[in-house]
């Protein structure tokens, strides 16, 4: 793997020269061996073995794993940003090319000479070119190329056909201003990049993960492309957003021009048929029929939202037809399916690509505008490129042309018909040519006599002045008007780019539109249709539990909450069956951003044996997280209340302790006015240090038994 240069400090850490890598490695391989010969351009001889301290091998398996890394990055998940191309797509597209008559071919046989440049199997490759094909702007396909609104694959490549579109052959490929290199067998030659006139990884658009990093480039309208690069070049603003092939709606307020930690909001379209039918029309870029539909179902399992059924009308155009029960709110399921289901996505753009500096290849985080900008210069150095090589050859016509006018209306080929050798005709017709050098623009060199020895006679005899010179004229008129496009580069640029948008954007509407997504309130969309039963001596609640105790209506979002007798305390996400701890005191849902709850607790403490008292609220809690509300394990609640309202916690409790215990006073009252309520931690006021054996509560003259 050529030229291969560490990112720089904005960039990842990762190692992408292997030659560097190998010369690292080398002394730790002479190292290994301490017979090896030494060059005369070693400055430092191997050491001995002894001196060894890394195994022989270790260093070897770091190299080969950042060769590994280099390699995924470079050559196989990151596509350039010349071309906007991967390495398989670049080769399929150069084999098409190779193959080009202008009729399909079968995938099958494209797939099998792309492998001389591809050496990785015929399943990336085919499902490569399967990608390209169904964007439709690169690859023409015919036959079942399956169908990405509803996620269906392709049929075999024995049985579809492709070739190049149009478009790819005006702006990808010109043998001339091509690079190329040897293919990885060195029996052919493959272009290092395509001279790609257009940005094209913006209007595909492409993903990959590498080792280390990803990328993720969303794709772009073409006619909104054309008209960013044409405002570039004339020096205006400009700014792009994607445009997804599903359509949808998006808000790109944190697009941030597709730079890393950058967020997209893309919703279906979902319109009202009837009073209980609702129509998904468009997708969310990503998704597919089937995963939207499997999505909806599982909500609906789920409880999350209530329907009655789907139907998938899809052919050409997305419908998906949702069927609602009766009495169902339309608004507030639409809102439903785009918070429990697919019909709306968070994309998360990484623009990430290969650039090529000083020589060597380096993978760049760069915003989409700057790619646009790279892109837009790259196509006017090429089209530059392309003007000197048509002048080159235009001069070089026209000097072919003049010489050729001067041999034959000046008769100079009758000079050679004594001559005998090779030499002296050669001699004959530059001498002759002398009188006429000023006619010229260049010297006459030896191959241009030399080709004029070829003209036939047949020609010398059918020569007509008359149109040689039109020809010549023809030829002054394109030289003229290849140097003012030299001269007014630019706007040559732009009009490349008008014929392009004139010739291929007609009918290339945006499919996206763009708006700003209010975020829904979970908690407001999603109905209280489950019931919430506990199981308090086995220690389990659940939901839809008829043979067990039923504690409240709850969503399936919602989360419940328990308190043992052993003081222990859990909170988890309400499902059909989840053990909390045995012998459960206390089961509520619980809302942290709801209005706080407050607790008395009272317990005989394990440890010391003493009784604590305490009054406390709940702060945030970890879901199936165990907390102790005791001081030591093994302690047990002797009396516990919950209430939403301060002022409704108990006042005074009567306090009952064990008949053989040696207190003298073993009943008597307890004043819980004056503890203050604190955390949930803490170890609580001491009540007594003897036994209790019951606790109540004090209602003026009355009591009512507590826990």
């Amino acid at each position: 793997m050529p030229n291969r240069q560490p990112p720089e400090d904005d960039q990842p850490e990762l190692p992408l020269d292997p030659a560097k890598n190998a010369a690292e490695a080398a002394p730790a391989a002479a190292a290994s061996n301490p017979d090896a010969e030494v060059s005369a351009g070693d400055e430092n001889p191997p050491e001995s073995a002894e001196t060894v301290v890394e195994a022989p091998l270790a260093g070897a398996y770091k190299n080969w794993f950042l060769d590994y890394a280099s390699y995924v990055i470079l050559d196989r998940a990151v596509p350039h940003i010349n071309d906007g191309l991967k390495p398989v797509q670049r080769r399929i597209l150069h084999t098409l090319w190779e193959k080009d008559d202008g009729r399909f071919h079968k995938v099958a046989n494209i797939v099998g000479a792309t492998m001389a440049f591809h050496p990785h199997g015929d399943a990336s490759i085919e499902a490569a070119l399967v990608g390209i094909a169904q964007r439709g702007y690169l690859i023409e396909p015919q036959g079942n190329f399956g169908n990405t609104l509803t996620g269906d694959g392709a049929a075999a490549a024995r049985y579809i056909e492709a070739r190049l579109t149009p478009f790819a052959r005006d702006v990808l490929f010109n043998p001339k201003t091509t690079v190329w290199q040897q293919s990885y067998d060195g029996r052919a030659k493959e272009p290092v990049t395509l001279p790609a006139k257009f940005p094209l990884v913006l209007l595909e658009g492409a993903e990959g993960i590498a080792v280390g990093l990803s990328t993720r480039l969303l794709p772009h309208n073409f006619n909104d492309l054309c008209r960013a690069s044409i405002n570039y070049l004339q020096g205006k603003t400009f700014r792009i957003r994607p445009d997804f092939p599903t359509g949808g709606t998006a808000d790109f307020s944190d697009y941030n021009d597709g730079k890393r930690g950058s967020r997209v909001k893309v919703r279906a379209t979902i319109e009202s048929q009837s009073k209980y039918v609702l129509a998904i029309t468009e997708l969310a870029y990503g998704t597919t029929t089937s995963s939207l539909i499997d999505s909806i179902l599982s909500a609906n399992t789920k409880g999350k939202i209530k329907i009655k059924h789907v139907d998938d009308n899809t052919a050409d155009k997305v419908e998906i037809l949702v069927h609602l029960p009766q009495g169902a709110d339309p608004k507030q399921v639409k809102q439903q399916l785009y918070v429990f289901t697919d019909c709306q996505v968070s994309l998360s753009p990484s623009a990430c690509v290969i650039e090529t500096v000083d020589g060597r290849d380096r993978p760049a985080f760069l915003g989409v505008s700057e790619i646009l900008k790279r892109s837009v210069d790259e196509t006017v150095g090429l089209l530059k490129l392309e003007l000197e090589i048509k002048l080159g050859e235009l001069e070089q016509q026209w000097h072919w042309d003049s010489l050729e006018r001067i041999f034959i209306e000046e008769r100079i080929y009758r000079r050679i018909e004594q001559s005998k050798t090779w030499e002296s005709v050669l001699h004959e017709i530059r001498t002759g040519l002398e009188p006429f050098l000023d006619r010229l623009q260049r010297e006459v060199t030896d191959d241009d006599i030399t080709r004029l020895t070829e003209i036939r006679i047949k020609r010398i005899s059918a020569y007509n002045r008359f149109k040689a010179d039109e020809k010549i004229k023809q030829i002054e008129t394109d030289i003229e008007g290849v140097k003012h496009h030299l001269a007014n580069l630019i706007d040559y640029a732009i009009a490349w780019f008008e014929s392009l948008q004139e010739k291929y954007g007609k009918g290339r509407k945006r499919r996206t539109s763009f708006d700003e997504i209010e975020q829904i309130s979970v908690t407001k969309v999603i109905p209280a249709n489950q019931r919430l039963f506990v199981d308090r001596e086995g220690g389990f609640v659940g939901l839809n539990w008829r043979q067990h105790e039923f504690v409240t209506d709850c969503r399936p979002i919602d989360q419940v909450m328990c308190i043992m007798a052993d003081g222990t305390l859990k909170m988890s996400k309400v499902a059909d069956k989840i053990f909390m701890g045995r012998n459960i005191l206390h089961v509520a849902l619980f809302d942290k951003n709801g209005p706080p709850e407050y607790f008395t607790l009272l317990y005989q403490d394990k440890k010391s044996g003493k009784c604590f008292g305490k009054r406390f609220t709940l702060g945030g809690l970890t879901r199936d997280k165990l907390y102790p509300l005791v001081a030591s394990e093994g302690s047990k609640v002797v009396y516990f209340d919950a209430t939403k309202n301060e002022s409704a916690m108990p006042g005074k409790l009567r306090i009952q302790l064990s008949g053989r215990c040696k207190a003298r006073v073993k009943d008597f009252e307890f004043d819980l006015s004056e503890m203050s309520v604190g955390a949930r931690g803490a170890k609580g006021v001491t009540v007594t240090k003897y036994p209790v054996r019951k606790v109540t509560k004090v209602l003026g003259a009355g009591e009512v038994e507590g826990s």
